[in-house]
This record gives structure tokens, sequence and C-alpha cells, in this order.
């Protein structure tokens, strides 16, 4: 997958966070020397991660399932890309390194707005250090989700235990 899926439904602006998600998968892919099949999930899972972020019934829980459901009808069957789509947003203990490198780019692409220069060193650290990177990444948006006074979900919890386990 090269583009966004034709049943996609984003603004310019979500398209461009796409765009860079992809931008940035790619070269993590190139520095952490992935193999060609890994390099192409990871890149499917970016162009499926907000697929449907900005559709009507979309929110920041809702949109990753739907997304994934949505590949699933379509004719994904890589559990890892359906697996990293669902749960972008919120960690998940299950995932193999698809969804672990979406988590991060999600969250450490460029053109977000909020800590320009902590989330670009952290995004130049990955390719040699990406659990230690994916353990501050996952600390900050937990931070987020406690700061804010929303619950966490089981899903988020397992993923944050399966990180700082033994």
């Amino acid at each position: 997958m090269t583009t966004l899926p034709p049943w996609a439904i984003v603004t310019p602006e979500r398209r461009a966070h796409v765009e860079r998600v992809v931008a940035l998968l790619a070269a993590w892919a190139v520095a952490r020397r992935a193999p060609d099949g890994e390099r192409a999930r990871w890149l499917k899972a970016a162009w499926l991660h907000d697929a449907l972020r900005d559709a009507p019934a979309a929110n920041e829980l809702a949109h990753g399932p739907m997304a994934a459901e949505r590949a699933a009808r379509e004719g994904e069957t890589d559990r890892g890309v359906l697996d990293a789509v669902r749960y972008h947003s919120l960690g998940y203990a299950g995932w193999d390194d698809v969804g672990r490198m979406l988590y991060l780019a999600d969250y450490l692409e460029p053109g977000r707005a909020f800590d320009r220069e902590l989330r670009a060193a952290l995004a130049a650290r990955v390719p040699e250090d990406r659990n230690g990177v994916l353990q501050q990444v996952a600390a900050r948006r937990i931070a987020r989700v406690i700061d804010g006074r929303w619950p966490l979900i089981r899903e988020t919890v397992d993923f944050w235990n399966s990180l700082v386990g033994s």
C-alpha cells in the first residue's frame, strides 16, 4: 500500500499527518535495516491508522478499531497490521514490531505542535534505542491521560506493564 485506501475519510491536515508518519517509518526502516517485507507492513499500517479519523462516528478511541475493521473487510489479513491500526492510540501488549513502530511514529512525527525539540530528539534515538524511546513515549502518553483525569483502559495498562515488567 502506497497511499490512503479509497474508503479513507480524512481532511487535508490529517492526510499530511499520515504522510509524515509514513515518511518517518520509511526513514526508520532504512536506519534499522528492516527487511523489505517488514518495511511494507510498517507503511501499510501507517497509511491505514487514521484512515477513518475524520469519519462522522470517529473519535480518539473509535477511529483505530473502525479503520482496522474496515481494512479487514477489504481483505487485510495481517494480524500485526490490524492490531497496529486498532490500538495505535492506546498501546497493546500483544503487538509485534509494526504496532510498536506505528505507535512511536504517530506520536513523534514532526508536524505535531507540542514539545518539538524533545520529540525530535526521541525520534532521532529510535533506530538505536527503540525500546527505551518506546518506554518514554508510553509514559508521556499515559501521563496525558492521567492528567486529563480520563480512565486508563486495560490494553494501555497491559502495554505499559509489558514494557517495564521483568
